[in-house]
């Protein structure tokens, strides 16, 4: 984490790496073949589980306990917020809409943290912040506009599951600016490990009480060998790693707003891998959403190019 810190760069590169892991959430999600609120179980369980043995696999993160005796209630609210409530939305997602339409809408994350960050620590936007925003937000309306108001009347499934995973984008969001200090207090593997874990349980409940699915991890091995494959990867991939380059860079990169609006790149990914091993087709909607919002990348790379700021002269 202190390394982090001190370059810059390898933050955001911790950031990129982690968007790379997000992009091809959906894709193993959909070839697991679970349904989304069972999945999200199992993801969270052995993904949390996976933190925990990295986090005591080094002596500055091991002590799991010392966070709860400053910030025990924060982290457990924190963890349902951002794990339990947004991560099931996330999941549960999947079962109505597309993995483009999915992936292209939780772009809307930065949106949020940029909001959160104006509403919770007080730092505005810049022009830069502001024209990607609107980039990714007119991204959005082009694929919710893709003929599935239309179907408001008759089934309306796709509109169903973009509204689920704006709803992770803003819970998401929020917890990704408030648990930015303990993070920076503690260290990023320890604290992903602790609400990781946490959300973990309270999915598990929720599952469990609601869908009446009751997820046991000792029969993981029961699968088919391709959806034993497909949890793995999810839960080691797309979880432990990805979380801890996610979340740590975040809390370490000088500007988490524009950190995060590196996971604008994220729709081109997932996009791709859905036509490639999914065979799934995008629309001309669709194509042109993912090239508004990734437009909105290079806005916030080159603005300091194309606009530089004034050095005020010196006297």
């Amino acid at each position: 984490m202190g390394l982090w810190h001190t370059y810059a760069s390898l933050a955001y590169l911790a950031v990129f790496l982690g968007v790379c892991g997000h992009a091809s959430t959906e894709f193993v999600a959909v070839l697991s073949g679970v349904s989304g609120p069972e999945l999200s179980v199992w993801r969270f369980v052995l993904g949390g589980l996976g933190l925990v043995l990295l986090s005591l696999l080094f002596p500055a993160s091991r002590d799991l306990t010392v966070p709860f005796r400053t910030h025990g209630m924060r982290l457990v609210w924190l963890s349902i917020l951002g794990i339990t409530v947004g991560y099931l939305l996330f999941h549960w997602s999947l079962d109505f809409a597309t993995v483009p339409q999915v992936a292209t809408v939780v772009t809307t994350i930065p949106i949020f943290v940029g909001l959160a960050n104006l509403v919770i620590n007080k730092q505005p936007f810049t022009g830069a912040k502001i024209i990607s925003g609107l980039c990714a937000m007119i991204g959005v309306a082009l694929l919710i506009t893709d003929g599935y108001l239309a179907k408001l009347a008759g089934v309306g499934e796709n509109l169903i599951g973009i509204f689920m995973v704006m709803g992770c984008a803003g819970v998401v969001a929020a917890y990704t600016v408030l648990v930015r200090p303990i993070i920076v207090e503690y260290g990023a593997l320890r604290i992903t490990a602790i609400t990781m874990s946490i959300g973990a349980v309270g999915l598990w409940l929720v599952v469990g009480l609601f869908w009446n699915i009751w997820v046991n991890p000792f029969t993981l091995f029961d699968r088919p060998s391709s959806q034993v494959a497909s949890l793995l990867t999810i839960a080691v991939w797309n979880t432990t790693i990805t979380q801890f380059l996610w979340i740590g860079g975040l809390a370490a990169v000088p500007d988490i707003t524009r950190g995060s609006y590196l996971f604008f790149l994220k729709p081109v990914i997932a996009a791709f891998l859905a036509v490639l091993f999914l065979s799934q087709k995008l629309t001309a909607w669709q194509v042109l959403a993912i090239a508004v919002i990734c437009a909105s990348v290079l806005v916030e790379v080159l603005w300091a190019r194309l606009f530089p700021t004034k050095q005020p002269a010196s006297s």
